[in-house]
């Protein structure tokens, strides 16, 4: 099992909130922010070491990222 901080966990139950578990529905780093009120730069660093350990997927695309829930905790 993947430990996280609780700043991962707070964004990762903000991406299941939003419905972020399936390619088809990708949520950006603002959706995240918006849903959570906090800072971007806090979402984002979370958003990135989440995916560094494998537990949501980053897609790279033409004016944001989006991201998926891919493992559960």
């Amino acid at each position: 099992m993947v430990e996280l901080n609780d700043i991962e966990k707070m964004m990762y139950k903000t991406l299941s909130e939003l419905g972020a578990t399936k390619p088809e529905v990708l949520k950006t780093a603002d959706d995240v922010m918006k849903k959570s009120n906090r800072p971007k730069s806090m979402v984002t660093n979370a958003l990135t070491s989440l995916a560094n350990k494998g537990v949501i997927k980053r897609v790279a695309r033409e004016k944001a990222s989006g991201y998926y829930i891919v493992q559960a905790i």
